[in-house]
């Protein structure tokens, strides 16, 4: 069910090991189309930001958003909140597609986020991944990249399943 991934690396003078990732193998019991997933974002803050979900795999969703004036902050660098507003909205959308929506829906308990590299234009890919997917809490791990592949932010929500 999980899968650790290691890797090696220089500290100092020193080679240690590392934990690099933690997945789960469990998968999506809804598996919606993208367009299915895009008319969510209508009337709601991710069709104000311009996001869009580009891809859904068995247990990972990616979404995009741009880097201009709609989540710029005042320096003109994407804003941290916006960065988050992406990551709750694919932590949140890939809890739901984890349960029963005729009986449960998930709702954010926690997230955190760690802005690694400012951005001023172009566009940030967005990646969810489960960390634990149980029966009332689910935590999901969230990178923001650039086009270029680097690191934009790192996240991580917690999400509580309740009973309807």
């Amino acid at each position: 069910m999980f899968k650790i991934e290691c890797e090696s690396v220089i500290f100092g003078s020193k080679l240690q090991n590392r934990i690099t990732a933690i997945t789960m193998d469990r998968k999506f019991i809804q598996k919606p189309s993208l367009e299915e997933l895009n008319k969510l974002g209508k009337n709601t803050i991710s069709e104000v930001l311009g996001m869009s979900f580009t891809e859904v795999g068995d247990n990972h969703l990616v979404a995009k958003m741009p880097v201009d004036k709609r989540t710029h902050q005042p320096y003109g660098l994407l804003h941290g909140g916006a960065s988050v507003v992406l990551a709750e909205t694919l932590g949140s959308v890939a809890a739901m597609l984890m349960v029963d929506s005729e009986k449960f829906y998930c709702v954010g308990l926690d997230i955190n986020a760690n802005h690694i590299r400012g951005i001023k234009e172009g566009w940030v890919y967005g990646k969810t991944t489960p960390v634990h997917v149980g029966r009332t809490t689910q935590v999901w791990h969230i990178e923001i990249k650039n086009e270029r592949e680097q690191l934009v932010c790192v996240s991580r929500i917690t999400m509580a399943v309740v009973k309807k």
